[in-house]
């Protein structure tokens, strides 16, 4: 992610812990802010301990979550629940520009530290707490985590196999989504208030809350009164059209379909040297959900199916049909798009097949316009099957 020093000179205090509220404030550094977290003694911030390797606990130093998390932040100690502590913390916000804090609902104002207290002596302050359900209503003093928040607010049942099963997502939504990115634009939002008012405010981040207003498609699906849109396969983007879809491939990998609008479907199936297939879309009449889109679904696996994933790659990545891999995390890290080493070695190779003039990418999707199935022929389809990139084990 590239690094701007937008926020350079704003002071921001984290008393965060875990993955919302210090993914929140690394954005913010990354911005270029200037961030203090704080820690209590002892053992501080549970993800210290966190998926640690054993050469970091040799070694004494926290685990990569809590280093990816907490880079480029400044880290002190402070029991909040001492006098000196507390009288520390003042002193702090008192030249602070945003504290962010995620303890339940009241804590921070037991301890001596809430918003009314820090903005008697900061007006200008942005006070963020971010909690799992608010800080009022039923749910406000609940503990929870990311699943729960997921769980309750109805996104959990939207990540589902074509059996309703749940999936357990690695991704934490509400944390990152309803959490993190949250807090970031509120608190841009805020600052921008103060820059205008000299107004500081306190802000409340609900993960469940916001998590449940981002469930659009399903939302969406409610209002028109199509419950069913909201099961697996029977909406627009949850496996009810073919056009948008994820497909096995022979050598068990998948790959990911989304030809959502029709020039992209169209120039898929003549790629596919399918024209049949080309007006069988749910724009032009064909039922979300319904028996054509499932039996065309079924076709599209089976001859998906028939080949290996690189296949797949070599044939349609160049092509404008929005069609790609599903790349596993360490692929994914080592893909040019996401690597700059790996971004340099693909340039020059580029520029050894096709010249200075035309990077691969452009020469393979040249090459492939040439004809009317979408495939290079002659020495285009020889230059354009020569791949400016390599995926995982199998490139």
């Amino acid at each position: 992610m590239p690094s701007h020093a937008t926020l350079q000179g704003l002071r921001v205090l984290d008393l965060t812990q875990l993955l919302p509220g210090p993914i929140a404030t690394l954005r913010l550094a990354e911005l270029g802010a200037d961030v203090l977290k704080i820690e209590p003694p002892g053992a501080g911030d549970l993800t210290r301990i966190m998926m640690q390797s054993a050469a970091d606990e040799v070694a004494g130093r926290p685990g990569a979550l809590y280093r990816l998390a907490n880079r480029s932040k400044r880290e002190t100690r402070l029991d909040l629940k001492s006098d000196s502590g507390r009288t520390i913390l003042l002193a702090l916000a008192r030249d602070a520009d945003v504290l962010v804090e995620s303890f339940r609902p009241g804590v921070m104002a037991r301890l001596g530290a809430g918003y009314e207290t820090l903005r008697a002596i900061n007006p200008k302050l942005v006070y963020c707490s971010i909690t799992g359900y608010g800080a009022d209503g039923p749910f406000a003093s609940r503990a929870g985590h990311d699943l729960n928040y997921v769980a309750y607010s109805g996104v959990l049942s939207q990540f589902a196999g074509s059996d309703g099963t749940p999936v357990l997502p690695n991704v934490q939504v509400a944390d990152l989504l309803g959490g993190a990115l949250t807090a970031v634009t509120q608190i841009l939002a805020a600052l921008w208030r103060v820059a205008r008012s000299g107004e500081g405010c306190s802000l409340d981040i609900s993960m469940a809350h916001t998590v449940y207003a981002h469930n659009v498609m399903a939302q969406a699906a409610l209002v028109n009164g199509e419950v069913a849109a909201t099961h697996p396969g029977g909406g627009l983007l949850n496996g009810g059209v073919p056009c948008y879809n994820l497909y096995r491939t022979q050598d068990g990998r998948w790959l990911a379909v989304a030809a959502l609008e029709l020039k992209f479907w169209q120039t898929l199936c003549r790629a596919l040297d399918r024209d049949d297939w080309m007006n069988r879309h749910w724009s032009l009449g064909q039922a979300i959900g319904g028996a054509d889109a499932a039996a065309l679904t079924a076709e599209l696996a089976a001859l998906i199916e028939a080949e290996p994933l690189q296949t797949w790659i070599d044939r349609l990545e160049l092509l404008d049909c929005c069609v790609s891999p599903v790349l596993l995390p360490a692929e994914a890290a080592r893909h040019p798009m996401f690597n700059a080493e790996a971004r340099k070695k693909a340039q020059a190779q580029n520029r050894d097949a096709y010249g200075d003039d035309m990077d691969a990418q452009d020469a393979g999707a040249a090459a492939a316009a040439s004809t009317g199935t979408g495939e290079p022929s002659g020495d285009a389809a020889s230059g354009a099957r020569k791949k400016p990139f390599t995926y995982g084990p199998w490139g």
